[in-house]
């Protein structure tokens, strides 16, 4: 084996490592990429993988979180420029964004976050937890969109407003699903101002205290996240036609994580509400057909518009 092969051999065995990562910790997220076309449905795992693994140093941390943050963080910055790495998730973030020539700023803002979730317990206001998804949430709109790639005649910069909203509206949806989780972290993400005004304390989330006023944030919250997704709708037919029915699916499925709270009466601070499996292959199968078909029309529109994943 040449050293080219070598090396060609360990960038599929690190894009294969990240789809198991994916695979393993985001099922919702996960099936909605097998409806990507397949050079594009590696780096989309690249991606969810890397960051699944800067917030682990957060949420599962070590004796030493912010040593093990800032030294993963300094060891994928060096290795972009280097444009190699020996770790697998770092491996295939380089690769995803050297390829698809990702902004650097978006992984610095998103790096900046995860370090933020150290120190910072809340936050005052929705404008205040607004600027902290920039780096959590706005960011990985922002990445995924080149990877995704835009309709015939649609600027990317058109498309990214709506990119943003979206991930705005997954991570809020996560918010909303982990209320108990976050809170046994030391962590809400729940604006104060507004747990004030329906008379909600971070007493009452310790305690997994479930009544009539934390109902009714819960229910003022789902009507804000809805807001995202209504914010995000106008930028799915803007993307690649290949790429729409994988965010479709997604979008489907965590809006069902808001069904299913709605439906569990907004009671999450002592579960963990999901979308069921047959509501997920449900959804997958749904929006199968319609991306089997975008790829073949697009096939035969530009028969060599497929390109090797490098992967």
């Amino acid at each position: 084996m040449t050293a080219v092969d070598d090396r060609q051999a360990q960038l599929s065995a690190a894009y294969r490592h990240c789809a198991a990562i994916a695979a393993e910790h985001g099922k919702s997220y996960f099936l909605a990429t097998r409806l990507l076309s397949p050079d594009r449905r590696p780096a989309v795992h690249a991606l969810y993988a890397a960051a699944r693994v800067a917030d682990d140093f957060v949420d599962h941390p070590g004796a030493d979180p912010a040593g093990d943050l800032m030294s993963w963080s300094k060891a994928l910055l060096e290795e972009l420029e280097a444009g190699w790495s020996e770790d697998p998730v770092r491996l295939a973030l380089v690769h995803t964004y050297r390829r698809y020539d990702i902004p650097l700023e978006h992984l610095v803002d998103f790096l900046a976050a995860m370090t933020s979730d150290l120190t910072v317990a809340g936050y005052p206001t929705m404008d205040a937890l607004d600027r902290y998804m920039w780096g959590s949430a706005s960011v990985i709109g922002l990445q995924v969109l080149p990877v995704l790639g835009t309709a015939p005649g649609v600027a990317r910069e058109e498309a990214a407003p709506h990119a943003i909203a979206l991930g705005e509206a997954f991570q809020l949806t996560n918010f909303l699903r982990d209320v108990g989780e976050d809170v046994d972290r030391g962590r809400v993400y729940l604006p104060a101002d507004l747990m004030a005004a329906h008379g909600v304390t971070r007493e009452q989330l310790a305690e997994k205290r479930f009544d009539d006023r934390f109902r009714e944030l819960m229910r003022e919250m789902v009507a804000v996240v809805r807001r995202r997704y209504d914010d995000a709708a106008p930028g799915t037919p803007m993307l690649a036609p290949e790429s729409r029915d994988c965010v479709r699916a997604a979008t489907d499925l965590y809006g069902g994580i808001l069904q299913e709270i709605e439906r569990a009466d907004y009671r999450v601070l002592d579960r963990r509400v999901s979308v069921s499996k047959p509501r997920r292959l449900a959804v997958f199968a749904r929006r199968l057909t319609a991306a089997q078909l975008a790829r073949v029309r697009v096939t035969i529109a530009n028969p060599k518009s497929r390109s090797s994943t490098g992967a």
